[in-house]
């Protein structure tokens, strides 16, 4: 985890829905991280959750409705107090009754007034029966609140704890974390940009069952997507076959082939501001598939013969508008400034992040990469540590190359 994200304040809100069960364990995940954080639990959450469960989890006490305006806190003015603590106001689960309050400008209780005393993110969570959510009265509150500039995070379907199946469950904790991640991220510089970026591997079929690949995770262009959006871009993820999951805010587009990312790739050129090419291409493909699985029968040998795939970093570079990045990835296992410098010239590239895949601690499935990032002026960074990391070290050069142009 990039250190940032582990000194930062959070006001977490617990309102009166079912879903309040899953506040300790939400709770529990941001003090793992590092976060400090400041509890406020409505009177019907108490119902739902313990206070000293979570000042357990937190360390820290619980504010309760009767300390806002007691004798014995009412003093230390709480709603103002911890929001200007905070980095950042979380409300998970966010009640119908809390998004008209949010929405209405209504101070009456503690955690009222503190939405109305807040300048800092504020991240809703809403979490009700799909009824109540579809509601026009719910859907007007969730929209006053995303146009006064706060974060709606529409909830996830499933089955509820009513017993209806249907759009209301309060997203995963991991979720709820991307979002907190966004909104602290000490950069912004990439708000109003949209990025492309590829990942992953491709697979060249032989026949049905068998292809052709390499070892490509998908981590590094996953990490890259994720920091990207956390530094307020709009992402599109063109990935080949991977076990990951992009983070929430980060259009996936899922393909295959090198063939399907090709056509992926050149049908949203045009709309981007940057592209970052760091999947695995499989440069080559079968020049037949066979519609039959090929069986072994008494041969000793089979011949496949190879065609090469269209080269898309190459075709992006000749589509190239004016301000666009486009940035190249080269796994290479030799002579890597010259082979990039090569392909920066043929492909029109802005820049090549290139890594040695035989190095200790780099390349495919690993969670550590080596990089040099290499414009066509020389090597303008270098790099080591975790992929998350190295994803901020690329971006950074992608936004100096951008201020530029």
């Amino acid at each position: 985890m990039s250190l940032w994200k582990s000194d930062k304040k959070i006001l977490f809100g617990i309102s009166g829905g079912i879903a309040a069960y899953k506040a300790p364990d939400i709770l529990h995940g941001l003090v793992k991280a590092g976060c400090e954080v400041e509890t406020i639990l409505t009177e019907s959450a108490e119902r739902f959750v313990s206070p000293l469960v979570l000042s357990t989890l937190s360390g820290r006490r619980v504010w309760c409705e009767r300390d806002f305006l007691s004798r014995e806190d009412g003093w230390r003015i709480p709603h103002i107090r911890l929001t200007e603590w905070a980095d950042v106001f979380v409300i998970a689960p966010c009640t119908a009754n809390v998004l008209r309050m949010c929405a209405e400008g209504n101070s009456g209780t503690l955690l009222g007034a503190a939405m109305l005393a807040n300048r800092k993110p504020l991240l809703l969570f809403p979490a009700m029966n799909c009824n109540m959510l579809a509601h026009p009265a719910t859907q007007r509150s969730m929209t006053a609140a995303a146009e006064m500039g706060h974060t709606v995070v529409d909830p996830d379907s499933g089955m509820l704890a009513c017993g209806y199946e249907g759009k209301g469950r309060l997203p995963a904790a991991g979720v709820i974390y991307e979002y907190i991640w966004r909104a602290v991220c000490p950069k912004k510089d990439m708000k109003g940009m949209k990025v492309l970026v590829t990942a992953g591997p491709t697979h060249e079929y032989i026949d049905p069952v068998r292809y052709i690949s390499n070892p490509s995770s998908g981590k590094m262009g996953y990490a890259i997507a994720k920091a990207a959006w956390y530094r307020g871009a709009e992402v599109t993820l063109v990935s080949g076959p991977s076990h990951l999951t992009p983070a929430e805010g980060v259009r996936l587009v899922n393909v295959v082939t090198a063939e399907q990312m090709y056509s992926a790739c050149v049908d949203a050129a045009s709309e981007m501001d940057v592209i970052i090419k760091a999947a695995a291409v499989g440069d080559f493909r079968p020049a037949s598939e066979s519609r039959q699985k090929i069986k072994r029968l008494l041969k000793e040998e089979l011949t496949l013969t190879l065609v090469q795939n269209r080269d898309i970093a190459a075709e992006l570079g000749k589509m190239k508008k004016s301000g666009q990045i486009l940035v190249g990835f080269a796994a290479e296992t030799e002579d890597i400034v010259n082979n990039a410098v090569k392909k920066i010239a043929s492909k029109n590239l802005d820049m090549i992040v290139c890594n040695d895949v035989l190095a200790k601690g780099s390349g495919f499935s690993s969670d550590t990469n080596t990089i040099l990032i290499i414009t066509p002026e020389g090597v303008e960074a270098e790099f080591s540590g975790s992929k998350e990391d190295a994803a901020d070290v690329i971006l950074d050069a992608v936004v100096r190359r951008k201020s530029k142009l």
